[in-house]
């Protein structure tokens, strides 16, 4: 765990200096402006300043697809490379026209780490933490402006100050950065198992999460490649075997996925309950297909699960401490290994497994997702604990007696399986396929037999210990049907490679989960940029000065220039233990409460700024009640608007294509700050300050609804499990409007 937290603090570096070149660039344009005489030339002085939005922009179009073809830690890397070298030039800028091409340069560093840094950390931090650690670049983002603003202060009360070097001064911790990036941070392990690169991904695993068992998580990101596919929503009771042996009706049994325990000798199944899913089609909120209110019908669908969350652990705590694993990891398994797309080179195409001739068990307990076949010919018999039998009946493997067994326990409470599921062809013949089951506990262990007994079809026994579980079946994304048809001796579980092949498209985003998830994601960015951030930016030192701050920094024999330095630094220095708290509160409240309580706040601090711009109660009182309006609006913001939006977008798109719809929001993000930034001014002389802050309030109320019917609530999910849940409830709605 503590690697993932060190890897997240070293990437959040990135966002460190894009805040401190931000800062570093308001105050510098002062001294800039003399030297090259901009004075009458405003046009250049602001292209000086948005030089590196335009590149931010410019780069972001191609990020996304970048970072899927390349890998994140390149891209980062190159980051760092294109700040270092800026600032170098931006030190050596011996014209205003090398200026604006280091600018250029240092936006498009940029606009790689504002892109990739949320996009990485997401990838790698555990369900658990990611809130906290996704909150990370707005913390070092503030505290770059902080230190960058107490740098330029300091500068300023110098003789000379020098522009140059508050611009250079970025290449010492864009250095820092870039040895960090190349020597320390590996490569996102979901990037390396969408190319193949298992054994590498296992070894960053490994690494990240602190123990050596991480094949659950292995087994979660190599499902997480598909996009989109038909899920649905299940309920399942689990419990000992014997407790749910249906005598008088053995064809039930079928449908049952065998788990395996700690206790040798006793085993675990899994049975479909009759009815729908309380955490799916019918939640207690209402049903999600046939809500009457407007509330989206996915933030119920997520909502529910949250209401469900157990009391105390896991499902894994509290049924199956030492659950056992797909990937069968107890003793010396030679193939285990070889988990890898060098493996083909030696399978080659022709390759079939040991099982289809022989019931190899030792071949077999290789990882399932080998190219290989298995033989499911029902007249061959099982061995006692044959890894082959489970994988017909279930699929969460045990090693050999006395082994220790791995855990597909993925984060969240939620369990991995798998089922071999069959059904009748149109041609009268059985066609199967491998079904793929998120398992999830409902409620808390006290109420077990209570949660049994009360649903639809409920007659299980009720003196056993069995524990409901909601499950998302979909099928594996790693199962092929048509190398199914060229191997009939059994199912053909294809390499992770083989499933990415293809690579992200564009065709993708139009699916109906990434499609919805879009909607959401750059909605935000939309919102986020309207809100206001950048107006009271504008206006805070105007606010400040009025509030007699600059009065008394000047009886202290500080120039204005100065003065106005250290007030921006004092404002970013109280955001940061604002941050601090959001961190706390990301995983623990969640973010869409996070958002709907914070942006109630934003709407009443711009409405205060609106009634001290038309209201006189004299000069005193409303500089003082302005003053309060922003730090609670610059307190709230960066404790909810601020970085939230990133840290959703980070989490609700699929592996394949996350690059890519990152970038699509990334660009609507820097497309609204450049239109927002550009028309403050204008805004300003048609409709005044109380306008522009009353407009900014609307966007802000608007931002709520937005929220409140649109957002869904997705702390502590696997992201495999939320972009599951996205694609279930987009289909479910579109079968809706079609019917």
């Amino acid at each position: 765990m503590s690697g993932a937290v060190l890897v997240a603090v070293a990437a959040a570096i990135g966002n460190l200096l894009q805040g401190w070149d931000n800062a570093t660039i308001a105050g510098s344009i002062l001294y800039i402006k003399r030297e090259f005489q901009l004075e009458s030339e405003p046009t250049v002085e602001g292209l000086i300043v948005a030089m590196s939005l335009i590149g931010a922009t410019v780069v972001t179009t191609c990020s996304g697809a970048l970072s899927d073809l390349l890998g994140r830690r390149p891209l980062l890397i190159i980051s760092s490379v294109l700040y270092f070298v800026s600032s170098l030039v931006m030190l050596w800028s011996p014209n205003v026209y090398i200026l604006l091409f280091a600018r250029l340069l240092d936006g498009l560093g940029i606009g790689l780490a504002v892109t990739l840094v949320p996009l990485y950390i997401s990838e790698t931090a555990p369900p658990e933490i990611r809130g906290l650690l996704n909150t990370l670049p707005q913390f070092t983002g503030s505290a770059g402006m902080f230190f960058s603003y107490c740098m330029v202060f300091g500068m300023s009360l110098m003789k000379a100050p020098s522009w140059r070097i508050m611009l250079g001064v970025l290449s010492i911790p864009s250095l820092i950065y870039f040895a960090l990036t190349l020597l320390f941070l590996p490569e996102s392990p979901r990037w390396l198992v969408s190319k193949g690169r298992m054994l590498e991904a296992k070894k960053v695993l490994q690494r990240l999460r602190g123990r050596e068992d991480v094949s659950g998580e292995m087994a979660l990101l190599a499902e997480g490649l598909g996009v989109g596919g038909d899920t649905a929503i299940e309920e399942y009771i689990i419990g000992p075997a014997n407790e749910l042996s249906d005598e008088e009706d053995p064809s039930r049994e079928k449908d049952q996925i065998k788990l395996y325990g700690p206790e040798q000798g006793q085993s675990w199944v899994a049975r479909p309950v009759a009815g729908q899913s309380s955490i799916g089609i019918v939640s207690r909120k209402g049903s999600v297909v046939n809500q009457s209110g407007l509330v989206d019908p996915l933030v119920t669908l997520f909502g529910s699960v949250h209401e469900k969350l157990p009391e105390t652990g896991s499902m894994r705590s509290t049924l199956f401490p030492h659950f056992g694993s797909m990937f069968s990891v107890g003793g010396n398994q030679p193939r285990n290994e070889d988990w890898d797309e060098e493996s083909l080179a030696r399978e080659g195409d022709d390759y079939v497994s040991d099982a289809a001739a022989g019931d190899s068990d030792d071949n077999l307990q290789s990882p399932l997702i080998s190219r290989q076949t298995t033989s499911l010919d029902k007249d061959i018999p099982p061995a006692a604990h044959s890894n082959l039998s489970s994988m017909r009946q279930g699929s969460l493997l045990h090693g050999n007696a006395g082994e220790p067994t791995g855990s597909t326990g993925i984060g969240g409470g939620w369990q991995l399986a798998w089922k071999w599921s069959e059904r009748e062809g149109p041609d009268g013949k059985k066609e199967g396929g491998f079904k793929r089951i998120y398992l999830r506990q409902e409620g808390g262990p006290g109420s077990r037999r209570g949660s049994v007994v009360s649903l639809p079809g409920g007659d299980l026994p009720t003196d056993g210990e069995v524990v409901q579980a909601a499950a998302l079946v979909s099928n594996s994304a790693l199962y092929n049907k048509e190398l199914m048809r060229q191997r009939p001796v059994g199912p053909a579980m294809i390499h992770p490679s083989e499933t990415a092949a293809k690579g992200p498209s564009w065709s993708d985003l139009f699916e109906p989960g990434v499609k919805h998830a879009l909607i959401v994601g750059v909605g935000l960015q939309i919102l986020q940029q309207f809100s206001g951030i950048n107006g009271v930016l504008y206006y805070t030192p105007q606010i400040l000065e009025q509030a007699g701050v600059g009065y008394l920094l000047s009886n202290l024999g500080l120039g204005s220039t100065s003065s106005s330095f250290l007030i921006s630094a004092v404002t970013t220095l109280l955001m940061l233990p604002c941050i601090a708290v959001a961190m706390r509160l990301m995983d623990v409240s969640g973010r869409r409460t996070l958002l709907l309580s914070t942006i109630p706040v934003l709407i009443v601090s711009l409405l205060i700024l609106v009634l001290g711009s038309l209201v006189d109660l004299g000069s005193t009182a409303n500089a003082s009640i302005s003053t309060i309006s922003v730090i609670v609006y610059f307190c709230f913001f960066v404790m909810g608007f601020g970085p939230i939006p990133n840290i959703l977008c980070a989490e609700i798109f699929p592996t394949r294509v996350r690059g890519l719809c990152i970038a699509v929001c990334c660009l609507t993000f820097w497309i609204c700050d450049i239109i927002v930034t550009y028309t403050l001014p204008v805004m300003l002389n048609s409709v005044g300050l109380a306008g522009v802050f009353g407009i900014y309030a609307v966007v802000c109320f608007i931002a709520w609804v937005f929220v409140f019917l649109k957002v869904p609530e997705t702390k502590g999910m696997p992201l495999e499990v939320i972009i599951e849940f996205f694609s279930v409830g987009a289909k479910q709605i579109d079968d809706v409007k079609h019917n």
